[in-house]
């Protein structure tokens, strides 16, 4: 069993940066893949980032590419993702995931992931 706790959301403007972080109890993340997902009121969860268990490559959806940046503390348990230039298109509840999926197309589906977080808010204003 993985128990998930995300923190760091907030109410922003446009063009400023949060950093989310993601604390694991129960067991270490290094064992498991580990991703940020959002959903937006009326959407459905949407694949943001993610490190994989095997040697902890990191993907991120398009939309995310050159603005944010996802990490990986060991010694903490936790995993961060640091987020700049945010957009109004951003605001969502962010949810942080644990899972053993590690391809390229089963990283990013929501379903292959077991555990999750209760979600923290992040509003960017325009």
């Amino acid at each position: 069993q993985v128990q998930l706790v995300e923190s760091g959301g907030g109410v922003v403007r446009a063009g400023d940066s949060l950093r989310l972080s993601c604390a694991a109890s129960g067991r270490t993340f290094s064992t498991y893949t580990t991703g940020w997902f959002r959903q937006a009121p009326g959407k459905e969860r949407e694949f943001v980032a993610a490190i994989s268990w095997v040697g902890g490559a990191t993907y991120y959806a398009d939309s995310a590419k050159g603005r944010f940046t996802i990490s990986r503390d060991d010694a903490q348990n936790t995993i961060n993702l640091q987020m700049n230039s945010l957009k109004p298109e951003d605001t969502a509840v962010y949810y942080c995931g644990a899972g053993v999926a590690n391809t390229l197309t089963t990283i990013r589906r929501a379903r292959e992931y077991d555990y999750w977080g209760q979600g923290t808010q992040v509003t960017v204003s325009s």
